[in-house]
């Protein structure tokens, strides 16, 4: 009797969590986007007699109920924490953590990625920069698996190597070695970028290898936003959020910047973004093909470019004491044969290639 008992609760009990979820999946709106993943949600495919027919349907419905799952974040958080607590595994979804740092798994180093990168620096130095009298530089940053994934026994790229590879790919390029400059705690805990109040002396150090003045003291500001950045939504984990800090003086508050993209001025700082969906995007943008950035007060005529990733991004602002005019040029966005239409080579001073690690050695996306 008891056992009978136990096999119509449990039948009872497993008909109404389907009839529950089921009503929510039917009653609820299905969500356009994932805030904390960062991404579009999948919508629901349409139903035709040919998309059955050939499977794409079922494959499209499959993707659309598992992102439009009822409580999704929920079960998400649910399953990251029953990976690292109960069944001990060391990363969970390619993410790991140390301490309060969250980042992302990036090995072994991809030489062809790193070779890719070097040709392609090397066409844009050979196109515009050899004949132009134009100092070149070139400067990795290290991202922060460097500093915590081998001392805590996570595999990751070889920095050194890395980066000797790419000098030996574009050896026009004089190296500035910023790495022993840097350590974890000068990147956000939850995002793989650095924070702009702890790289002035990167700024500093570029600045003096280029010859160029630096940016001098600089007044730290609170945006006042919770940030929590990209890995904090893809590891489903709870983590504390970050305060998100921005720096200024007279000579970065009288910069004028203008987006070539949108063919628009833009603020050097918009705080609007940093309550957006990406808060790093409040530093001149976040990553765009072209921006460019005049400083009125600068003391002479002089001119950087910066081919860059998002990285460069916040340190920028911080170059510009020296320069009364930088360039930046991200060639992820754009094609480098189509530089010259937009860009006067001939009146730069100075070139940085300045790219992060974890970009080069992925850098099928560097056009």
């Amino acid at each position: 009797m008891m056992k009978k008992f136990r096999q119509i609760l449990t039948l009872t009990l497993s008909l109404g969590f389907i009839a529950v979820f089921s009503a929510l999946f039917l009653l609820l709106p299905a969500a356009e986007e994932s805030v904390s993943e960062r991404r579009h949600l999948t919508k629901s495919p349409p139903l035709t007699l040919s998309s059955v027919a050939n499977g794409s349907f079922m494959n499209g419905f499959e993707n659309y109920m598992l992102d439009q799952f009822p409580l999704r974040d929920g079960f998400r958080t649910l399953k990251a924490a029953a990976n690292a607590k109960v069944f001990m595994q060391k990363d969970n979804n390619g993410l790991y953590s140390v301490g309060e740092h969250l980042s992302k798994l990036d090995f072994p180093t991809d030489f062809d990625s790193v070779d890719h990168a070097a040709r392609r620096f090397r066409y844009v130095y050979d196109a515009y920069l050899r004949n132009s009298g134009t100092k070149t530089y070139l400067s990795v940053i290290p991202d922060k698996n460097v500093f915590i994934a081998s001392p805590n026994g996570y595999p990751d790229k070889d920095y050194k190597a890395l980066v000797e590879r790419l000098r030996n790919g574009f050896p026009e390029a004089k190296y500035i070695d910023i790495s022993g400059l840097l350590s974890a705690d000068d990147f956000y805990y939850t995002d793989s970028h650095w924070r702009q109040e702890r790289i002035l002396k990167v700024a500093d150090e570029i600045a003096d290898k280029m010859g160029a003045e630096r940016i001098g003291q600089c007044e730290k500001h609170d945006t006042g936003v919770s940030f929590y950045g990209v890995y904090y939504g893809q590891a489903a984990l709870p983590h504390a959020p970050e305060s998100l800090f921005y720096l200024d003086n007279a000579v970065i508050r009288d910069l004028k910047v203008y987006n070539a993209e949108t063919s628009s001025d833009i603020p050097v700082y918009d705080l609007s973004a940093a309550a957006g969906r990406d808060p790093y995007e409040m530093f001149l943008g976040g990553a765009r093909s072209i921006i460019r950035i005049t400083n009125p007060n600068a003391a002479k005529e002089r001119r950087l470019i910066v081919f860059r990733d998002s990285f460069g991004s916040s340190i920028a602002p911080l170059l510009t004491a020296g320069y009364s005019e930088i360039t930046l040029v991200d060639i992820r966005y754009i094609a480098p044969s189509a530089l010259g239409r937009l860009i006067d080579f001939t009146k730069a001073d100075d070139a940085l290639f300045l790219y992060s690690a974890s970009v080069i050695n992925n850098s099928e996306t560097i056009k």
